[in-house]
């Protein structure tokens, strides 16, 4: 039997409550920042010229002689500290990132220590160049386009608290669209994607009007992708394919020989490392057909051929596991 590799993480645990006390001292620093980031920015260049830096926008495009109003008593007092304590957290936010990162960095592998942290510090660049992006050019076509549309009888005069949300909102909204590319990143590692193969479509197309509806290749297999993580726990030799938890009963891969735990590597000889290509290339198979399925059983390589299928119509199945 194959030695196993070390874990990485063994002799690391801690008690629960020692994570607590680690967790609030994390909390604490990284409120401490914030904190000491709003004193001087309350002291330079203060609530009021940080309020007038943020309203700037709507200000030039408002009629000659207009202004914000407060409507509620504590409003010229409460905005600008509010607009203070934003600018303080967003100032501070490299080291409230850091204190989060070092809590949680224990208790990842290396593989998913080089994933996080350059995602963390992408994901907070182009959170900030959606804001900017936001502030600097959709406020004032935005602005711009408004006014032109107001009627010459009314007389523009927002609430300050209510500019205040609407700008909250709009750059939450610009910096989450921002945040796109480490959706669509964060998405493939998990094997998930959207582009369909030009084959897949080629294979729908030719089904259709050959046939008048879609017919797909189907097995009977439960996938998982296979993770180093699983692939040690079970001892496995092989360290990419996609893992079989289950399998229908008097399907297609159990009538060829297939079993639960067995690792798929290869589909009709081509490669397969996650369960998005293993459905694709099973899919692009005709039913009927007859495909060499390539699989990793304990230390046995087998390719064991297997009859391609049509899924049935949705009804329970019985699985063996």
């Amino acid at each position: 039997m194959a030695e196993k590799d070390p874990d990485e993480l063994a002799g690391t645990e801690q008690p629960f409550v020692s994570h607590l006390v680690e967790l609030r001292d994390r909390l604490i620093r990284a409120s401490l920042a914030v904190l000491v980031c709003a004193a001087v920015l309350f002291f330079y260049p203060g609530p009021s010229a940080l309020y007038d830096l943020l309203a700037a926008p709507l200000v030039a495009h408002l009629p000659a002689g207009g202004t914000l109003i407060a409507t509620n008593v504590i409003s010229p007092f409460l905005v600008p500290m509010k607009i203070t304590l934003m600018a303080a957290f967003l100032i501070a936010l490299p080291v409230v990132l850091y204190q989060a990162w070092a809590f949680v960095a224990p208790g990842l592998y290396l593989h998913e220590k080089k994933l996080v942290l350059p995602l963390v510090v992408s994901s907070t660049i182009l959170f900030f160049l959606g804001v900017a992006f936001c502030y600097f050019f959709v406020f004032g076509k935005v602005f711009t386009f408004i006014q032109s549309f107001a009627p010459k009888s009314v007389s523009a005069m927002p609430d300050i608290e209510a500019y205040l949300s609407f700008v909250m909102t709009m750059f939450i909204a610009f910096g989450a669209a921002f945040e796109v590319p480490i959706a669509v990143v964060v998405l493939a590692r998990l094997g998930i994607g959207f582009a369909i193969p030009v084959s897949t479509a080629r294979q729908v197309m030719e089904s259709l009007i050959k046939e008048g509806r879609v017919t797909r290749g189907w097995i009977g297999v439960e996938p998982r992708d296979l993770t180093p993580e699983i692939a040690k726990t079970l001892d496995l030799r092989v360290k990419q394919g996609v893992l079989i938890t289950g399998v229908v009963q008097s399907g297609p891969a159990s009538e060829g020989g297939v079993r639960p735990g067995d690792v798929v590597v290869k589909i009709a000889g081509a490669p397969v490392t996650n369960t998005p290509q293993l459905l694709n290339a099973v899919a692009a198979l005709k039913p009927r057909e007859t495909a060499i399925v390539s699989v990793q059983r304990g230390s046995d390589a087998l390719d064991i051929k297997v009859t391609v299928g049509q899924r049935p119509p949705s009804r329970p199945m019985s699985v063996e596991r």
